[in-house]
C-alpha cells in the first residue's frame, strides 16, 4: 500500500510486534511511536519512509530486541547511542537508499552499551575512520555486516578473537589497508567478504587451517599478491570462491578444480597462468566460472562438460588453444537451458541457490512469531551476488534476480581455432555469446537461429567464410550483432526486425559481404573470396612469386613471423603478402589491455617496421580475411 503512517499506531501501546516492512509508506515517522513501549520488534525495511528518525524516537523503547529501518528515505544524522540502555536489543539493522544518513557510533566519546548484539547491519551508513568502538564490548555477535562505508586502518583480528561465534563478517566497499593475517584459528565463520578495500600482501600457507569452514569467500578488488595457497582447496565446505581483481600470480593449485561444493569461481583479472580443463576439472555444481584476463594456456577440454549446472563462463583474454569442444552444447543445463518463466519454484535450481547462498545484506529475524531465543538460526543473509559480463558491447554487471535469467559464454581474444561447433545452437536460452577475436573457420552454424533469447552476438575478428544465416532474422531480442573482420560473403540479411537496426558496422571488413545496410549492391560484380588455407605450404592457388612473405601474428603484439620462399619467376620488386588480419587486430587488443603473451616468433620483425615498409599496409587492408596481396615494396 502506498500512504502514510498514521498515528493510530501509537494507540496500541501493549503491541509487541509490528512489522510494515515492504509496503509503500511513505512520510516521516510519528512522533508518538515512542508510546510503544512493550515494542519486542519493530521492522520498517523497504518503505518509502523519509525525513529524520528523531532522537527521542528510540530511547522510550527499551523492550527491544530487534530493529530494522534500512531501505528507505531517511536523512540526517542518528546516534546509535541512543539505543545504548536497551539491554534486551540483539540486532541493529540501519541504513538508508539515498545516501543522505549517517549513523553516528562515537558520540558522546567512550560511551559503554548495555546490549550484547548478535546481530549488526550498518550498510551505506557513511561510517568514517576506525570501525566503531563500542564493538569493542560486544562479545556474541554472529553477524555483521559494515559494508560500503569508508572505514580505515587495518583488518579486524580483534573483532572474531573476542566474539567466537561470528559466522558472517561484511566488510565490502571500504578502504581497509594492511593484510589479511588471522591470528588463531576461527572454526565458526563461514562467510567472509572484504572485496573492494586496499588489503595486499600475501595470503598465508595454511589460511584452511585458519578458516577451514569457509563457504563464501570474497577478496576481490584488492591488491593481494603471490601464488594462490595449494591449501586452499582444502576448504571442503567452499561454495563461493571470489580472488579477482587482484594480482595473484602462478597457477592455481590443482585441487581447487576438484573442490566438492563450489558453485562459484572468480578468478578474472590476475596474473594467473597454466592449464585449467585438465583431468582434474571436476566441479560438478559449478553455474559460474569467471577466468578472464589471466594468461591461462591450454585447449578447452571436454572436461568442462562435467560442470552440466555451468550457467555464466567467462575465459576471454587468455591463451587459450584448440577448438571449441562441441559438448558445450549438450550440457544438460548449460547456459540458460532451463527457462525460469516456465519453470514450477521447487524445480529451480538457480533460483534455490540464490536463495541460499547470496542472500547477505541484511539480517532477517523471521517475524512470524515472538522473538523469544534469537539463535544463529534466526539470522539471514541477503546480500546478491554480482557477476561481470561482456554484453552489447559493454561490461554489464547482473546482481540479484536478474543474474537468473543471466547466461553467457564468453571465449573472446584467445586463440581457438577450427569450425564452431553447431552444437553450440542447442544453448536455446544463451543472452550473449562472445567468440570474437579468435582463429575460427568455417561457416556460421544454421543452428543459432535457436538462440531465442539471445541479445549479443559478437563473431567478430576471426577467419569465418561463408554466407550469413538468412534464419538468424528470427532472433526477436538480438540488439548487439557482429560478424565484422571476417571472410563472409554473400547478401546480407534482410533488414526487417532486429537486423533492421544493425548498421554497417556489423558487417565492415568483409569485402564480399552485399546489401543493405552495406553501399555495394548485390547485383555488382564481385570476385569471390579466397578459401582460408591452414597453412603457407597448403596454399595451392598461389601465383609464383620472387618474395613470398607470409605475415602472421605469434601472440605478443609487438613482433611478426616472417617467412621468405624464392621463386625466380617475378622480379625482384614483388613481394607475396599473406595476412592473418584478425590475429593482427587480436594482438592489438591484447597490446591495449597489457596482456603480452610470450613470443614464439620464427623472425622477430616490429609490427611497426612492417607496416611502415614503403606503405606496405594501409588500414583498410586490414578486412579481417585471410588475405592474399601484392605490394610494389622493398624486401625487408
Amino acid at each position: 500500500m502506498k500512504t502514510s503512517l498514521r498515528v493510530s499506531f501509537c494507540q496500541l501501546n501493549k503491541l509487541q510486534q509490528l512489522d510494515i516492512s515492504y509496503n509503500l509508506f511513505q512520510g516521516i515517522l510519528p512522533p508518538c511511536f515512542n508510546n510503544l513501549t512493550s515494542l519486542r520488534l519493530l521492522d520498517l525495511s523497504y518503505n518509502q519512509l523519509s525525513g529524520n528518525v528523531s532522537p527521542s524516537l528510540l530511547p522510550n523503547l527499551t523492550s527491544l530486541e530487534y530493529i530494522n529501518l534500512s531501505h528507505n528515505q531517511f536523512e540526517g544524522s542518528f546516534s546509535i547511542s541512543s539505543l545504548a540502555n536497551h539491554s534486551k536489543l540483539q540486532v541493529v539493522i540501519l541504513g538508508s537508499d539515498n545516501n543522505k544518513f549517517e549513523v553516528e557510533t562515537e558520540y558522546p566519546a567512550g560511551w559503554v552499551p548495555l546490549f550484547q548484539l548478535k546481530g549488526l547491519v550498518l550498510s551505506s551508513c557513511k561510517l568514517t575512520g576506525d570501525l566503531p568502538g563500542f564493538l569493542q564490548y560486544q562479545f556474541r555477535l554472529v553477524g555483521v555486516d559494515l559494508s560500503h562505508n569508508n572505514l580505515t586502518g587495518s583488518f579486524p583480528n580483534w573483532l572474531l578473537e573476542n566474539n567466537t561465534r561470528l559466522e558472517f563478517l561484511l566488510l565490502r566497499n571500504n578502504s581497509l589497508m594492511g593484510q589479511l593475517l588471522p591470528l588463531r584459528p576461527n572454526t565458526r565463520i563461514s562467510s567472509l567478504d572484504i572485496s573492494h578495500n586496499q588489503l595486499d600482501g600475501q595470503l598465508q600457507e595454511n589460511v584452511a587451517h585458519m578458516i577451514p569452514n569457509m563457504e563464501y569467500l570474497n577478496l576481490s578488488n584488492n591488491g593481494f599478491e603471490g601464488i594462490l595457497p595449494s591449501s586452499i582447496a582444502e576448504m571442503i565446505s567452499l561454495r563461493v570462491l571470489d580472488l579477482s581483481a587482484n594480482n595473484f600470480s602462478g597457477e592455481v593449485p590443482k585441487h581447487l578444480f576438484a573442490t566438492k561444493d563450489l558453485m562459484v569461481l572468480k578468478l578474472s583479472n590476475n596474473k594467473l597462468h597454466g592449464e585449467i580443463f585438465s583431468r582434474d576439472f571436476n566441479l560438478t555444481w559449478l553455474e559460474i566460472l569467471n577466468l578472464d584476463n589471466n594468461q591461462f594456456t591450454g585447449t578447452l577440454s571436454n572436461a568442462i562438460s562435467r560442470s552440466s549446472r555451468l550457467w555464466v563462463l567467462d575465459v576471454s583474454n587468455n591463451y587459450m588453444s584448440g577448438e571449441i569442444p562441441s559438448q558445450i552444447g549438450p550440457i544438460p543445463k548449460c547456459f540458460g537451458l532451463i527457462q525460469f518463466g516456465e519453470m514450477k519454484k521447487e524445480d529451480n535450481v538457480f533460483g534455490q541457490f540464490i536463495k541460499m547462498t547470496y542472500k547477505w545484506n541484511s539480517l532477517l529475524v523471521y517475524a512470524g512469531y515472538l522473538v523469544k531465543d534469537l539463535g544463529p538460526s534466526s539470522l539471514v543473509y541477503n546480500e546478491k551476488d554480482e557477476v561481470e559480463f561482456v554484453t552489447k558491447n559493454r561490461r554489464d554487471s547482473y546482481k540479484g534476480g536478474i543474474l537468473e535469467f543471466m547466461s553467457g559464454l564468453d571465449l573472446s581474444c584467445n586463440n581457438l581455432i577450427g569450425e564452431i561447433p553447431h552444437e553450440l545452437g542447442m544453448l536455446s536460452s544463451i543472452r550473449a555469446l562472445n567468440l570474437s577475436h579468435n582463429q575460427l573457420n568455417g561457416s556460421i552454424p544454421k543452428s543459432f537461429s535457436n538462440f531465442s533469447l539471445i541479445e549479443s552476438l559478437d563473431l567478430s575478428y576471426n577467419n569465418l567464410g561463408g554466407e550469413i544465416p538468412l534464419e538468424l532474422v528470427e532472433l526477436n531480442f538480438l540488439a548487439v550483432f557482429s560478424v565484422a573482420y571476417n571472410n563472409i560473403s554473400g547478401r546480407v540479411p534482410d533488414t526487417k526486425a532486429q537486423f533492421g537496426t544493425f548498421d554497417e558496422s556489423s558487417y565492415e571488413g568483409n569485402p564480399f559481404l552485399c546489401g543493405a545496410p552495406l553501399k555495394r549492391k548485390c547485383n555488382t560484380s564481385i570476385e569471390p573470396p579466397c578459401a582460408p588455407s591452414q597453412s603457407f605450404e597448403s596454399e595451392a592457388k598461389w601465383p609464383a612469386a620472387m618474395k613470398a612473405v607470409v605475415i602472421a601474428t605469434s601472440g605478443d603484439p609487438q613482433v611478426l613471423q616472417v617467412q621468405e620462399v624464392e621463386n625466380p619467376e617475378i622480379g625482384d620488386d614483388k613481394v607475396l603478402i599473406r595476412v592473418d588480419a584478425a590475429a593482427i587486430n587480436r594482438a592489438d587488443t591484447l597490446q591495449r589491455k597489457g596482456l603480452h603473451p610470450p613470443s614464439k616468433a620464427a623472425v622477430p620483425t616490429p609490427v611497426s617496421n612492417v607496416l611502415e615498409s614503403s606503405k606496405l599496409l594501409e588500414r583498410s587492408s586490414f578486412d579481417g580475411r585471410l588475405a592474399i596481396r601484392y605490394f610494389n615494396c622493398p624486401i625487408f
